[in-house]
């Protein structure tokens, strides 16, 4: 058993608590990032697919693009797709890079641009990555992550006292704000000496410049992430 601190977005964390949970694990929430749809106009069409690379894309205006396939990185943000009314939709099952490759072989030649759904902090350029492989696309950022300023009065009662073993982080922007609000509650050392569980090497790299105490998963999916947690415990 694992005392975790989980700091993805509420309706995010409170799905990935409940599967912690279930594996004997204590959970504490600390949603660290908040998410707002912003109104946005695609442009004219036609577009050959919609793109998305989080679960997020998929709320808000899309009632003209249901018809068209989605394609996505992973199974919960393809979960999303399909709640959300898309009816074709294909997973890359791993991360953007992987979505890429799955797009530019899928689609090769297509004369139409892909609408790319995308928030307001992307770690990859879809659309320069998918150039390179004769493809359009247009993007266009439909929601945005609003940072919180400090930890919940909880959650920074139960670092102080010791009473966490360790966080999970699935963006490289919420580990950076989780830093900064640890720093900002004079906890910075007791948050670095619990052990923090990424999900990929890039979430990994601000914890990495300041601590040793990392783990990241072998794939960048949930389910490899629990795997490393529960290896851990």
């Amino acid at each position: 058993m694992v005392r975790l601190l989980v700091t993805r977005p509420r309706e995010d964390a409170e799905r990935t608590a409940a599967a912690l949970r279930a594996r004997g694990h204590t959970v504490m929430l600390a949603p660290l990032l908040h998410i707002e749809p912003i109104a946005a106009d695609f442009g004219p069409g036609p577009f050959a697919a919609v793109l998305t690379t989080s679960a997020n894309a998929a709320h808000g205006r899309i009632e003209e693009l249901r018809r068209l396939p989605l394609y996505t990185v992973g199974r919960r943000s393809a979960e999303a797709a399909k709640a959300a009314g898309f009816t074709t939709v294909h997973s890359a099952d791993g991360d953007a890079h992987d979505l890429v490759a799955v797009v530019a072989r899928e689609l090769a030649g297509a004369a139409a641009p892909l609408l790319y759904l995308a928030g307001d902090d992307r770690s990859v350029d879809l659309g320069a990555e998918l150039a390179w492989h004769g493809l359009k696309v247009r993007t266009v950022v439909v929601y945005r992550a609003a940072a919180a300023e400090r930890l919940p009065s909880e959650a920074e009662q139960a670092i102080a006292a010791g009473e966490l073993d360790g966080v999970l982080h699935y963006s490289r922007r919420s580990a950076e704000t989780f830093l900064r609000c640890a720093a900002a509650a004079d906890l910075r050392a007791s948050a670095l000496a619990l052990m923090h569980f990424c999900l990929s090497a890039q979430v990994a790299e601000p914890l990495l410049a300041a601590t040793m105490q990392v783990r990241v998963a072998p794939r960048s999916d949930e389910a490899a992430l629990l795997e490393l947690v529960g290896a851990s415990s």
